[in-house]
Parts: structure tokens; C-alpha cells; sequence
């Protein structure tokens, strides 16, 4: 482990000079201190890898010199592979670079390594879709991609749909900052930043999520200066900006967001136990949390957060006798006008009398 370890950190010096003792034991995922003992372990290897103080300090290899640790690991040839997703490349306009890409990778490995590579390649398969849904690619994905890719600012156009508020569907223009896309279960959305906006009054810019098959239009961004119109105006991305860590917060906030209204049970063990197969995964923790102590029937009362009404009626028709609505009494009381709805379609008929 730790030899992978000091070869990271040789190739990290060299692809990144400059890099200090705190980014790199980030990077490695180790302490400051096991960055100066290993820094010190590749000096005596023969790396001539050194440390140097002030504002362009850091760790550096001598000049001229370039570590020969590039050669492929067969298990790291077919982790590469693995990395590509074929129906999101063709998405973003990009298989013909990707399948060059792999072409040119393969002519520079050894006959052993291509053959490793194309083995994970025959056995495992990303196929990113959920299921009964048709994939399709918004039609203005690659020239979002291409923004992306080039950080330039846009003007979108975008349809929102109507809201349970009431409120009426509309079309909505927005100056965004587009920082990256994300494919989650076979939907597009660009994460951006929308400058000006934001809570804090700086002016900096508030974080958007949009999906990408309601942008019915990609503009350049107004220019700021005369003359200019017409070209697309560069941002200055912020360095500090994790795509994943930013997608995963926001993931986690939305779906406990759409939890808006609570209903209390009352379940027996065997309804307890199906509750997270029936229920939204964001509100399982909190419902488990409030969970009284079972009855003398074995039976708990706990708060479920859902998404609506409506929504809680297909979920808890799912558990049947094993679960009882106490509250609230509009979604009790439905319950028990389905429950008089199925014993009347399911009551004895001429054929259960013979």
C-alpha cells in the first residue's frame, strides 16, 4: 500500500509542481508528517524529489528530470476502461475522442495490458437509464457540454413546470455560469451558478440546478463590454468547487426538501419492517427515530415525513392491515373508504356460495 502510495505522490510532483506538504497528504489522504517521511523514502530511491520555502514553494523534482512510474498496472489497465460510459459520450458529442482516445491508450500498451483492458471491457457494462423509461439526449446537450468544457457564461431559456402550489407552468430566462453536468438515473442537469443571485448579499452567485431536457434555449450571456455581442463571455470558475461533493449535498437537501407533509402510524412488526420498501428513503431515518417502543400487540407508532397526501395513499396501500393511519384524518379516513372499496369488490360473489 504505501509503494502505491509513493508513486502517487511522485506522479502528483511531477503533473503538479509546487504542490505543499497540506495539498498533497489532501490528495494521499495521509497526515502532513507521512508526506515529509515519504518525500523522504523517495529521495532515497533515487527521486530527486525536494521541498522549497516561500511563495512558490512546494515540492518539486529536479529539472529535467520525469519519474518512469508510468506504466500501466494491468488491474489500473482495466479500471480505465471501466471508467467510460458509452451512451453519456455519445450524449455529449464526444464517442468519436473517446473511441481514439482508447485507440491511441491501446497502441501504447503491451500486448498483456490491451488484453486486460479489453477483458474488463467484455465484462462489465454501466447502463445508467432506470428501468421503463425511453433514453433519449436533450437535443441542446452538446452545446451545453461545449460551455462547460470552455467556461462560458449563458444565457438559458427554460420551461418550468407547473408547481402543487397552483402555480401555472412558465418560461424562464437565466444568466448561468455552467460549472458541470451530472446523469442521474438517465436524466441530464447542469449544475450552475447564477450571478448575483445569493442569500448572503455578496453578489456572488447562488448555486442552480437545472435539467438539461427543459433548456429550450442557449444564448451567449450579454456581453459586458460594446462591440461584443454575439460572443460567449468566459467566468473565472471557482478552484475551490467539488462537482460530486456539490451534486451529493444537493441530492441529500432536494430529496428531504420534497418531504413536505407527516403522517403518523401505527404498524405492526412485519409492517415496520417493510416500511423502507414502500416509503422515501430520505425520511426512513427521522420516521425510525420517532418510533415509540411496541405495544402489548407488538405494534409501534412513529411520524413518517412524505412527499403529499396523494403520494402517501400508493405508498401505505402497499402495507395493507399492517399499517394504520392515526393522523392526518383526510388521509384516515381515504384509507378506510379504499378499504370498504376493495372488501365490496373482493366480498363473496355467486362463486364463493357454491
Amino acid at each position: 500500500m504505501r509503494a502505491a502510495r509513493l508513486i502517487r505522490m511522485a506522479l502528483l510532483v511531477q503533473s503538479s509542481p509546487g504542490l505543499t506538504a497540506a495539498a498533497l497528504a489532501r490528495e494521499l489522504e495521509v497526515s502532513e508528517r507521512t508526506v515529509i517521511r515519504d518525500a523522504q523514502a523517495l529521495q532515497e530511491a533515487g527521486v530527486p524529489i525536494r521541498s522549497e520555502l516561500g511563495r512558490t514553494g512546494g515540492y518539486h523534482l529536479a529539472p529535467g528530470h520525469r519519474t518512469r512510474l508510468t506504466t500501466l498496472h494491468p488491474s489500473e489497465a482495466e479500471t480505465l476502461y471501466l471508467s467510460g460510459l458509452p451512451g453519456a459520450l455519445r450524449d455529449l458529442g464526444l464517442s468519436d475522442a473517446a473511441g481514439t482516445a482508447r485507440l491511441k491508450l491501446a497502441a501504447t500498451m503491451l500486448p498483456s495490458l490491451r488484453a486486460a483492458a479489453e477483458s474488463s471491457a467484455r465484462r462489465f457494462h454501466l447502463d445508467a437509464p432506470a428501468w421503463f423509461r425511453e433514453p433519449s439526449a436533450p437535443e441542446l446537450l452538446p452545446e451545453l457540454a461545449r460551455a462547460v468544457w470552455s467556461d462560458r457564461t449563458v444565457e438559458l431559456t427554460y420551461a418550468r413546470p407547473a408547481r402543487d402550489d397552483g402555480a401555472p407552468p412558465r418560461t424562464v430566462t437565466r444568466q448561468v455560469e455552467p460549472y458541470g453536468l451530472v446523469l442521474k438515473a438517465g436524466v441530464w442537469y447542469v449544475v450552475g451558478r447564477v450571478p448575483g443571485e445569493g442569500a448572503d448579499g455578496t453578489g456572488a452567485g447562488a448555486w442552480r440546478t437545472y435539467r438539461v431536457d427543459r433548456v429550450t434555449a442557449i444564448a451567449p450571456a450579454p456581453a459586458p463590454a460594446p462591440g461584443a455581442d454575439g460572443a460567449f463571455v468566459p467566468f473565472v470558475r471557482d478552484p475551490s468547487f467539488d462537482l460530486a461533493a456539490h451534486w451529493q449535498a444537493h441530492s441529500a437537501g432536494f430529496a428531504r426538501a420534497l418531504l413536505r407533509t407527516t403522517v403518523t402510524l401505527r404498524l405492526t412488526g412485519r409492517g415496520l419492517r417493510c416500511l423502507p420498501a414502500v416509503a422515501d428513503p430520505a425520511g426512513i431515518g427521522d420516521a425510525l427515530a420517532s418510533a415509540s417502543a411496541p405495544d402489548a400487540a407488538g405494534r409501534v407508532t412513529l411520524d413518517l415525513p412524505v412527499e403529499s397526501e396523494d403520494v402517501a395513499f400508493g405508498q401505505l396501500t402497499g402495507l395493507g392491515a399492517d399499517a394504520e393511519v392515526l393522523a392526518p384524518e383526510g388521509l384516515r379516513a381515504r384509507l378506510r373508504e379504499h378499504a370498504r372499496a376493495l372488501a365490496a369488490l373482493y366480498g363473496a360473489g355467486p362463486e364463493d356460495q357454491r
